[in-house]
């Protein structure tokens, strides 16, 4: 196991990313890394890289009209207003104030199922409330990737019902009959052990007062809170954004239909279109040349084959023990999402193989769904390549004091990693 090529690929992409070199560079090594292990030439293994970064193309152009659109709104200060507010209700409360991001989060996987669309307009005007607070960011950070992450695992509406969907057509194609309303129930104790993740991040590791250079932003002179022209323009734009995207389905289309709303509205001028749009490539270009190479990453693993003769390899290791079985299967799905970098991703890859093996080892139904599902949302947290961790870091980063790695994977890992291993081992051995 141990000279597989997707391990040894994701272990110097992690050790690379540890030691603090760009996340595109060590995607790319451990890319050619895993290639040329697996036997491939690294001819071969560019030509397939390059070949899978469109996978993720239109996330990519999203994230840059996000970015500009997050530009345009902060540009009117009705973002600057709505962070005002907010502390004004938190009152030195930091515990409360963090554990509400993690609502607002959760409501961008199901209410306004939005994703990571929300942090550049949210996050960047509450720094300054975050620094008066000196509230720990990588508590934020936890926050924000829970909030990401455990609605689509414990919850079957908005993003969650498409990820369950996709455990239950991934057990069917393999053999396994089950439905849909079987998922969240076979996945909720992986999900409380997140929950439980969360308040030790919030309530333990990381809530002592942190210090922040208070670097200002450029933000807009704000005379008054009341709402103008440009601030209405600004919030019906955003939520015609939001609105488009839910019904084409296609954030390109709510970036560019909120863009234009707001332009009518007069919170931006035609001439000055350029600025909102460059804005959103510094805010949110990097995410998005990311996730392209990830996507391009994810290809490679996947060409190389070493995810088969991983499990298979596993396989010889479980000795017939169910406890034994289960860790270890929930261990491989964290290497795998760990390099692909996405959950939704993973469940097909791994149920080919997982499916059969659980049948052979007696695991039920409900114990073979939470292996799957929560095999395939381990390493999505902790991730240097998901957008459930890009997402917080491109918010809590905008003044330069939050490291991707140290402040949002690393803890991010250990407190949802960890106890999805240990709930999930726990949930397969009782359903």
């Amino acid at each position: 196991m141990l000279t597989n090529p997707v391990v040894l690929s994701v272990l110097v992409m992690t050790i690379l990313c540890l030691l603090k070199l760009n996340v595109l560079i060590a995607l790319i090594l451990a890319a050619l890394t895993g290639g040329v292990l697996s036997g491939m030439s690294l001819g071969d293994t560019i030509a397939t890289l390059i070949g899978g970064m469109g996978g993720n193309a239109e996330t990519a152009l999203s994230y840059i009209l996000l970015g500009a659109l997050a530009v345009a709104i902060g540009k009117t200060g009705v973002a600057d207003i709505l962070a005002r507010k907010i502390g004004k209700m938190v009152e030195g409360r930091r515990a409360i104030f963090v554990l509400l991001i993690a609502g607002v989060a959760c409501f961008s996987q199901n209410l306004i199922p939005v994703h990571i669309a929300f942090i550049p307009i949210l996050i960047p005007p509450l720094i300054s409330v975050m620094n008066k607070l000196k509230i720990d960011r990588r508590a934020v950070a936890s926050a924000l990737t829970f909030g990401l992450k455990a609605p689509y695992v414990m919850l079957p509406v908005g993003f969650g019902l498409i990820f369950h969907n996709i455990i239950r057509d991934a057990l069917i194609d393999n053999g396994m009959n089950v439905e849909t309303n079987m998922v969240w129930k076979s996945m909720l104790l992986s999900g409380i052990g997140m929950i439980i993740g969360l308040f030790i991040a919030v309530l333990i590791a990381y809530r002592k007062p942190r210090e922040y250079k208070d670097i200002k932003l450029a933000k807009p002179d704000i005379k008054n809170e009341g709402m103008s022209k440009e601030h209405i323009g600004a919030l019906i734009g955003a939520i015609a954004a939001f609105a488009i995207q839910i019904i084409t389905k296609s954030l390109p289309l709510g970036a560019i239909a909120g863009l234009a709303i707001m332009m009518g509205f007069g919170a931006f001028k035609w001439k000055e279109l350029d600025e909102m749009l460059n804005g959103g490539i510094s805010l949110m270009g990097f995410i998005a040349f990311v996730m392209l190479v990830a996507s391009g990453y994810g290809a490679v693993i996947r060409a190389t084959g070493g995810v088969e003769s991983l499990v298979e390899a596993a396989a010889g290791m479980m000795g017939g023990s169910k406890a034994i079985a289960a860790f270890i299967m929930l261990f491989i799905g964290l290497i795998i999402t760990m390099g692909i970098g996405t959950s939704f991703g993973t469940v097909p890859i791994i149920a080919a193989i997982f499916v059969p093996l659980c049948m052979t080892l007696g695991f039920s139904p409900a114990a073979t769904i939470c292996l799957v599902g929560t095999a395939g949302a381990l390493g999505d947290a902790g991730s240097p390549a998901s957008d459930s961790t890009l997402g917080p870091t491109a918010g809590l980063n905008v003044d330069g004091q939050h490291d991707h790695i140290w402040d949002t994977c690393v803890p991010t890992f250990i407190h949802y990693n960890i106890p999805l291993l240990i709930f999930g081992t726990i949930a397969a051995l009782i359903l």
